[in-house]
């Protein structure tokens, strides 16, 4: 009888993981700031979790190819989504959407901040944020600014910077970092709006020239370079900053969830780990998935507020 009692009972699925291959998509091309910060990591989550972490990237508008590539797979635990400010910004500057940004996820750790700079070319015709206003405010409209995709927090950066500023110039996006720097090298733009981090080595090269931080100070890696509220007058209460961090599809089981979400947190307080990130301007910063679900809720509200302020177009 104890036997047919025990025979009765549901039979409760034991989860493995990981028990296979983990992904990472990045919504960016390689080389940037989420590209660069997803490898770091999936180096040392690898060694933790015993199995392979590759990283995928998928570039396109708003992060839409990723998102819905990610919204759409197993929720194990073993496909994970780059989010960042970027899909805050998404959420409130595209009209729709093949996914819920806050339903068809849930949020695992965040893992780095970082700044976002205006630069020009070295060799170009500006040598500080003086002279690129005065220029823009002197000749409307011939004024270029490469960016990242269209729907990418740099993006939407540099067109809040334009409106804040009572500039009329153009915004010019790339498919990715390395096309924009290419551009502002070869002549073809006259600025760039991006990540401060993957854009290092240029100006430690001195191919490139920061002429403004477009957080709220300037950055204990470049003092020199002024944060773009010193100019005054419409700037001086300008402030982007920006973060990522990971997420899986929604349903994924709690404690997978929870598993690796103590996993990053102890990667990303790892001195190593900082190291390596803060070399390239981003700021190790680990976090619970409540911390980095409350974090993405709050961004999608300020960027919706933003862009109806700024009377920026939704697309």
């Amino acid at each position: 009888m104890a036997l047919s009692s025990m025979a009765a009972l549901p039979v409760q699925a034991q989860v493995v993981f990981p028990s296979k291959t983990l992904k990472i998509v990045v919504p960016n091309a390689a080389g940037g700031a989420a590209d660069i910060t997803a490898r770091t990591v999936a180096q040392k989550l690898s060694e933790a979790l015993g199995q392979s972490v590759v990283v995928e990237n998928k570039p396109s508008a708003g992060g839409i190819v990723a998102g819905e590539m990610v919204a759409r797979a197993e929720p194990d635990g073993h496909t994970m989504l780059l989010i960042s400010s970027g899909s805050a910004v998404s959420a409130a500057l595209f009209k729709t959407l093949p996914f819920d940004t806050l339903k068809d996820f849930t949020p695992v750790s965040k893992l780095a901040s970082f700044d976002l700079v205006i630069a020009v070319a070295e060799s170009g015709r500006f040598k500080n944020l003086s002279e690129l206003l005065a220029y823009a405010r002197a000749n409307p409209g011939k004024l270029n600014i490469g960016s990242p995709q269209i729907g990418t927090t740099q993006n939407l950066a540099a067109e809040l910077f334009v409106s804040a500023a009572g500039l009329t110039a153009q915004i010019v996006p790339f498919n990715g970092t390395p096309p924009v720097i290419t551009a502002l090298r070869g002549g073809e733009i006259d600025a760039m709006v991006e990540i401060l981090g993957p854009l290092m080595p240029q100006i430690q090269s001195k191919a490139l020239r920061p002429v403004a931080l477009l957080s709220e100070k300037r950055s204990p890696v470049l003092p020199d370079v002024p944060a773009i509220k010193e100019a005054g007058g419409n700037l001086s209460q300008f402030n982007v900053s920006s973060w990522n961090g990971l997420s899986v599809p929604a349903k994924t089981p709690p404690d997978v969830v929870q598993r690796l979400s103590r996993e990053l947190q102890a990667i990303l307080a790892m001195p190593e780990v900082k190291k390596r990130l803060l070399e390239l301007s981003l700021y190790a910063q680990g976090s619970t998935p409540e911390q980095v679900s409350d974090l993405l809720s709050q961004d999608i509200r300020r960027w919706t507020e933003i862009i109806a302020k700024s009377k920026i177009e939704k697309h």
